[in-house]
């Protein structure tokens, strides 16, 4: 086998170096945006639930007092 001025046995030519670097950086990104929109979706998720529970608990604490008096 015949290696480019520079190159070694058993490393990559510079090019395979910095195309592997360049998909895991893009990997990398992708991950990070699908687990921030992931984490966004469940926060609203928790925010529209508690919303609705605070509603119906505030309901039920009015019903209650109107009972009382």
């Amino acid at each position: 086998m015949v290696f480019a001025p520079g190159e070694k046995p058993g490393n990559e030519p510079e090019e395979v170096k910095l195309l592997n670097a360049s998909k895991q950086i893009v990997q990398n990104a992708i991950l990070q945006a699908v687990r921030q929109v992931s984490q966004e979706s469940r926060q609203r998720k928790e925010r529209a639930s508690d919303s609705r529970g605070t509603i119906q608990l505030g309901g039920g604490e009015l019903t209650k007092r109107h009972e009382k008096k």
